[in-house]
């Protein structure tokens, strides 16, 4: 699969600075090749971070979260030789990787459970993200020494594993003995400073993104779903965040105005609708979202404007420089350093997982149980998280604000009014900007606007396909992501053709989590 998998990042040659470092380096007699875990595990974030955030260049298009026409994402194609869209796949064996590896085998005889835990964790975590983006994955023989060519293990198998791994994690962060204090994890720990109990939750939170994919399977089961989801993050406070300095391009946000990725990039129709009441009131203008300032921009008229899947054209002005992009600058400009907005900032965190996800999580299951009181809370919740979380980011939103809003026409207020678009829809404007592959795994599994098995379509007259696919699609969106080039198709090509990888339309092919 790699040239050589076992030649990883050492985070121990890493002068940390913030939490942004993206460094390969090979095995060498000057590198320590035994280093204790507190040192390999700050780089980890920024690793989770940049591999999500490098592929939403193109995935935010494929979503429409963002658009522009700006790359082959909005057409749902993909790049022939480059390595483009494949940045999860070097954050899932690289930056991550072996490196995981040597934490649980330090950490083990050093009896520290908490770091066997976290690593534990993680590999749960970047196993989940690389299958529901790549589909098929290397998982068995991943990182075993002395092989060059890998064979590729089934979705089904590597969703078994992350539930495996993410129960070990809860176990040994459960554990008393040893002497994994959290003092030990407290300044390498960025995002939960050693807190066991935020760990555990984490975990649990990605049991219940994978038991919640499989709603088209007969082995789906809401209940366990909920289960997991009371068991997960309880309030924003234990949001997954991965802090970022933003005071030089290398520690700032890959969004941020320093790093100069999203100039090209437009705001979309679809969130300009949300926020705006269009797709949720059937009437624009009719309820506008506290959020909306936050996390969009006007046009120059005053206008919040996007742009259409795959097009310039917002739909009302044929012209692309009067949509804003993620900035909340028009045309290309970038407003300059520790300017920006929401998490487009140059010191924005950037969210893993959220409070709010988790609830809409919750609210899906407990409707298809046919528990709608249950699901019309943590519909509200949700709603009421999201709102908190951008107001956290700033400006900050009014209690009046928020409150007119959870009493406006834009969310449910009964029972018996809800239903699984209301639900769905607000799961995927809170998740802008940060929840790609989740927000993507929903769509997917909803088969876009067709339905899932029982014929339930939230997304319809919401999320339009662009006005064609690219040249290879053969008039199918896109399902998956092709594994990453430089490794696989060029070392591994054997095994890509195994699983059909070397076709053109490959993918498109359907993931086995969102087929029956």
């Amino acid at each position: 699969m790699m040239k050589k998998i076992y030649l990883v990042l050492i985070a121990v040659a890493i002068t940390f600075s913030g939490c942004k470092k993206y460094f390969d380096v090979n095995t060498d007699p000057a590198t320590p090749q035994n280093p204790e875990s507190k040192t390999l595990t700050p780089p980890l974030f920024a690793q989770m971070e940049r591999g999500i955030q490098f592929d939403a260049r193109y995935l935010g298009g494929t979503i429409q979260y963002f658009g522009g026409n700006v790359n082959v994402g909005e057409t749902h194609g993909w790049l022939v030789g480059s390595d483009a869209l494949g940045e999860i796949w070097r954050t899932t064996y690289y930056g991550l990787g072996a490196n995981l590896s040597l934490i649980i085998e330090d950490s083990q005889k050093r009896e520290e459970w908490n770091y066997v835990g976290l690593a534990q964790s993680l590999r749960a975590w970047s196993w989940q993200v690389a299958t529901d983006y790549h589909g098929e994955i290397i998982l068995k023989q991943a990182f075993e020494p002395n092989r060059f060519v890998f064979d590729y293990d089934s979705q089904e198998d590597v969703y078994a594993e992350v539930v495996r791994l993410a129960n070990e994690s809860i176990k040994n962060f459960q554990r008393t003995d040893g002497k994994g204090a959290q003092g030990k994890m407290l300044a390498y720990d960025l995002a939960y400073k050693g807190d066991a109990d935020k760990w555990i939750k984490f975990n649990y939170g990605i049991l219940a993104r994978n038991a919640n994919n499989l709603i088209n399977k007969a082995s789906y089961n809401p209940t366990k779903v909920i289960e997991y989801v009371d068991k997960a993050l309880a309030s924003n406070v234990d949001n997954f965040i991965v802090p970022n300095d933003g005071t030089t391009s290398a520690n700032g946000n890959f969004f941020g105005p320093l790093r100069a990725n999203l100039g090209s990039y437009r705001q979309t129709r679809l969130i300009a609708g949300l926020l705006d009441g269009t797709y949720l009131t059937g009437k624009t203008d009719s309820v506008i979202d506290p959020r909306r300032n936050n996390m969009i921009t006007a046009s120059v008229d005053g206008k919040f404007r996007g742009t259409n899947p795959g097009s310039s054209d917002p739909g009302t002005v044929a012209l692309k420089n009067q949509i804003p992009n993620p900035w909340g600058s028009l045309a290309s400009a970038n407003p300059g350093a520790g300017q920006g907005k929401y998490i487009f900032k140059d010191n924005a965190g950037f969210p893993i997982m959220t409070f709010a996800e988790m609830q809409f999580i919750k609210a899906e299951a407990a409707f298809r149980a046919g528990n709608t009181g249950v699901a019309l809370t943590a519909y509200q919740a949700g709603i009421g998280a999201s709102i908190d979380f951008v107001s956290s980011v700033g400006p900050v939103i009014t209690p009046a604000a928020k409150a007119a809003y959870l009493a406006s026409g834009a969310v449910k207020k009964t029972a018996a009014t809800l239903t699984l678009a209301d639900i769905m829809l607000q799961k995927y404007l809170a998740l802008y900007g940060y929840g790609f592959v989740e927000t993507w795994s929903d769509l997917r599994k909803y088969n876009y606007n067709v339905g899932d098995v029982k014929g339930n379509n939230p997304y319809v007259n919401a999320f339009f396909f662009p006005a064609s696919f690219s040249a290879d699609n053969g008039g199918k969106p896109a399902q998956r992501t092709r594994p990453r080039y430089n490794s696989e198709y060029i070392w591994n090509v054997e095994a890509l053709k195994k699983i059909g990888a070397d076709k053109v339309d490959y993918h498109t092919s359907k993931m086995w989590f969102t087929e029956p």
